[in-house]
């Protein structure tokens, strides 16, 4: 079998290969600590630490060896004589001192002094801790990186293993450990234990009722982290008239990802997603919406505004902290609307840090492992890059036209029945759909919407038919209002000939 080395492992490989400077993206304060004493106390070498709150400090009992000591008189100190020799520097709380943009000149003057006299023989190791990657250009080549994953569900099975045996608690069902295994996925080891002492104290035990506090832990990640959206739907696969092909699809790729562990081991891939194509008000953001409830998992959203940093390189960090994030909420839907707005002009004179993010993200859809269903929805595929349509991205592209006939029947019914229930046996849906040919679902819905308005006004007490035709003819619809347009966009999706949505 092969090894795969850990950040314990790459942390102890390039300490000993004279790397100056590592820098460990994590969550995991503590964790990360435990690392660094194990390492330390194998090679018999001193570690010291500088963080916001005490300055520098003796690493293991964080009492001041200096008083009052700023990072930059911290550094300033090591680099003379042979203070540095033997040490390694733990810095915490660093950020404001390497964001770009905001970097403090002498802090990172200092850096690269003390990593050019390691790189000269000093025995001694720099090791930055933070939650977030931020390397002004001076130190890019001085840097290594490591990354502390989150609890894989392995881990995860004997964190909740280990709190049952330590507090005396009675163990689960194995069908309930792997539920809560894989939705504790994303939460640090403090985190999950802190949800554990929780459930356990309401109900004195572990029950299937732990599950929806994970489901509000991760509501609360979302909401701290600020580049993704949680949505919470109401829409149903049933809400969606017509689109008969993308749903049955759906209802396909749904029975893998509920029965992912098996689908895995029967040797089924993991969905990687579909992206949904076509003319505006037609259903698309609404199917994004329905997969969320179909699969019964967190339905994320991803507003590419959201990513737009003030600094150089902020775009595309927030980029990377989505992405880890829907990684780690997994399994979830993540939909991406009007795709084609956060990705438009790649290759034709684009933004280098919209290029950026578009190869980031191909690079994430080509190889990603997570069960991450993307939903994406996009109105001009004109203006999308080809890589992005090429095979093996999506799953499948669906292409979404204004409903036929058919279609308009079952729209008019879902709305109606919606709002007026007791009025739909009367009502000829037949004759609305005959009269509202090229007209969009959103259409359809305005017209309903209004009408009922119109009859709830004037004191009548029921909707007709006569009320929805007469509302129908007022209304312009968006084949109506933007024929070029909407021409212009059919003959671009009927010449890529990607799969029909509709029957």
């Amino acid at each position: 079998m092969l090894h795969y080395p850990t950040v314990k492992d790459n942390l102890e490989r390039y300490i000993d290969a004279g790397f100056p400077i590592l820098y460990i993206r994590t969550f995991e304060e503590s964790k990360t600590d435990a690392f660094i004493e194990s390492a330390a106390s194998a090679r018999r070498t001193k570690v010291v630490e500088w963080n916001g709150a005490d300055g520098f400090v003796d690493f293991k009992t964080k009492s001041p060896l200096i008083p009052n000591q700023t990072l930059e008189s911290t550094l300033f100190y090591l680099k003379r004589g042979n203070e540095l020799h033997r040490h390694w520097l733990i810095i915490k709380d660093a950020n404001e001192f390497l964001k770009d943009g905001q970097a403090k000149m002498p802090v990172i003057s200092l850096l690269k002094e003390v990593a050019r006299k390691i790189r000269k023989g000093v025995d001694a190791t720099v090791i930055i801790i933070s939650s977030e990657v931020h390397i002004p250009p001076d130190l890019e080549k001085l840097i290594t990186v490591l990354e502390l994953d989150l609890p894989d569900e392995k881990e995860i099975s004997g964190v909740v293993n280990k709190f049952l045996e330590v507090n005396d608690i009675p163990t689960v069902h194995a069908g309930l450990l792997e539920d809560m295994s894989l939705a504790f996925k994303g939460l640090s080891e403090s985190e999950i234990e802190d949800l554990l002492r929780l459930a356990v104290a309401e109900d004195g035990e572990l029950t299937a009722k732990a599950l929806k506090l994970i489901f509000d832990q991760k509501q609360q990640m979302i909401m701290k982290a600020g580049v993704l959206e949680m949505v919470l739907p109401k829409e149903r696969i049933e809400d969606i008239g017509g689109l008969e092909n993308l749903k049955e699809w759906l209802k396909y790729k749904e029975k893998v990802f509920k029965n992912i562990k098996k689908a895995e081991k029967f040797g089924v891939s993991i969905p990687k997603g579909v992206l949904i194509a076509g003319l505006p008000g037609c259903g698309k953001s609404l199917t994004a919406k329905a997969a969320g409830v179909l699969f019964d998992v967190p339905l994320l959203r991803l507003d590419m505004g959201r990513l737009m940093g003030r600094y150089v390189g902020e775009s595309e960090e927030n980029m990377r902290k989505a992405i880890r994030l829907a990684d780690a909420i997994s399994p979830c839907v993540l939909w991406v609307d009007e795709l084609e707005k956060a990705f438009a002009g790649i290759g034709g004179g684009g933004s280098e840090v919209t290029t950026r993010l578009f190869g980031t993200f191909l690079t994430w859809m080509q190889e990603k492992t997570s069960p991450v269903f993307v939903v994406a929805t996009a109105n001009k595929i004109n203006d999308l890059p080809p890589e992005l349509l090429r095979k093996g991205r999506f799953d499948e592209i669906f292409y979404v036209d204004f409903p036929n006939e058919d279609e308009r029947k079952k729209i008019f019914e879902i709305h109606i029945r919606k709002r007026r229930k007791q009025d739909l046996a009367k009502i000829d849906v037949g004759a609305l759909a005959a009269k509202s040919e090229d007209y969009a679902g959103a259409d359809i819905e305005g017209v309903i919407s209004e009408s009922v308005e119109a009859v709830f006004v004037q004191g009548r007490d029921s909707l007709t038919t006569e009320d929805v035709l007469a509302r129908i003819e007022a209304t312009h619809s968006l084949s109506e209002t933007q024929p070029e347009k909407i021409n212009e966009m059919r003959e671009a999706y009927q010449a890529a000939k990607f799969k029909k949505a509709s029957r």
